[in-house]
């Protein structure tokens, strides 16, 4: 029997994660963060700049969180999640290649050029998750996420390679210097993405309804079926616990992906040494990813989220009394065993909970949730530090959001 990892519709899908993962990488938690620090805010103290940073990540996710059940109801009715896909990503591609012009010392256009581009990620994201009931069966869910999530760790992990030679040695290249390499990383994130997300538009097929209505007809549809579904989703119980224990728990994951570097640069440590740790936890994320799919299919989804939550809560706890790169390397280990997991199995965990024909609306919720999440971490991670003047205790106050996490979705399993 043919491997469902071979077939064609689920490749395509997974290179889109091999695309739009260069964004999550190079930029959303490599050289942006850097940049803006350095480049973006020189001369700006390190607290104001966290928040600062705080609130780039924030924009674009509160925006597309307002918009994603509504996007998706429309998507549903319409028959157009690969068209809202399409769009998506044009708009996070063309806005990362952007920042390119942003010149130095101008953070308020860096902020908003980047939450436009977070804004196509984000909207991306929501499309191509539910799209996965659309290339395989529910026996499958588990094992094909995580393989998209690997294979968005190999293709970020290897463009990011690419991109931190090009910093570390600028004139192998023919390029000026570092600051004009990671200036042109941005475009090229915007051409990967673009470039990748080609065969899921070509060779996915969505399940479309029996009679797909025009725009304006979608969005009146849309707006009444969100309503509507808001109504029913009360009476889903188990899936209302898990959506709010998602919001919580990926929060802190999201947060620690886009802070990291940030914090390491307060505690000055190196920014090659910073760049490296990210490279490992690409590499690292990739064969886990796997590992936890399969993990999952043995112990159930919900037990493999629930020890990678215990993990990230002992490295946010470890975290506060670091004091060496070796340290950060160290974390950078341990977070990469259990990122792609925790991110694959909750995707293919709600998979398993929406009812037919309802995939583009119900995963808007679930990434409603999560940019929702995406709001609420670094802004706290960033006002933390702001008020006590302490980066450290600002990265400790994602552990409040680990722990609300855990015992919603346990409140999730007794429900079910």
């Amino acid at each position: 029997m043919k491997s469902p990892l071979a077939r064609r519709p689920v490749i395509a899908w997974a290179l889109y994660d091999w695309g739009n993962s260069a964004f999550a990488t190079t930029v959303m938690a490599g050289f942006f963060p850097v940049f803006f620090k350095q480049y973006w805010n020189a001369g700006a103290e390190a607290s104001i700049s966290t928040f600062r940073l705080g609130l780039a990540n924030g924009i674009g996710s509160l925006l597309i969180a307002l918009l994603a059940p509504l996007l998706g109801a429309m998507a549903d009715r319409g028959g157009a999640r690969l068209r809202m896909l399409a769009f998506f990503t044009l708009i996070g591609a063309s806005m990362t290649a952007a920042l390119y012009w942003v010149q130095q010392g101008d953070w308020v256009t860096a902020v908003f050029v980047y939450a436009a581009a977070g804004f196509g990620f984000s909207g991306g994201v929501t499309f191509n998750d539910a799209l996965l009931v659309d290339v395989t069966q529910p026996a499958e869910y588990d094992l094909v996420s995580a393989y998209g999530y690997s294979l968005g760790y190999a293709g970020g992990g290897l463009l990011l390679l690419l991109n931190v030679a090009m910093v570390t040695n600028p004139g192998f290249f023919g390029i000026a210097d570092a600051a004009e390499a990671v200036r042109l990383s941005f475009p090229m994130v915007g051409i990967w993405w673009l470039l990748f997300s080609v065969p899921n538009l070509l060779w996915v097929r969505e399940q479309r309804p029996a009679r797909p209505l025009k725009p304006l007809e979608a969005a009146h549809a849309g707006l009444n079926e969100l309503f509507a579904t808001m109504r029913e989703i009360r009476r889903l119980r188990p899936l209302v616990w898990f959506l709010l224990a998602y919001w919580m728990y990926i929060d802190g994951v999201n947060t620690i992906i886009k802070m990291a570097v940030d914090f390491g640069l307060s505690l000055g440590f190196p920014q090659q040494s910073l760049i490296a740790a990210l490279l490992i936890t690409q590499f690292v994320a990739l064969p886990a990813a796997l590992a936890f799919g399969w993990l999952g299919s043995r112990i159930g989804a919900r037990n493999g989220i629930f020890i990678a939550i215990g993990a990230y809560s002992l490295a946010t706890v470890a975290a506060y009394w670091m004091d060496s790169i070796w340290h950060f390397y160290l974390l950078a280990v341990v977070i990469g065993l259990v990122q792609g997991g925790i991110q694959s199995l909750s995707r293919s965990c709600f998979a398993s909970m929406v009812p037919p024909g309802k995939q583009g609306e119900y995963f808007g919720f679930y990434n409603m949730m999560g940019k929702f999440a995406a709001v609420l971490g670094p802004l706290l991670v960033g006002i933390t530090a702001l008020v006590t003047g302490n980066t450290r205790i600002g990265i400790l106050s994602v552990i409040v959001l680990f722990a609300g996490g855990a015992a919603l979705l346990a409140r999730s399993r007794a429900a079910a």
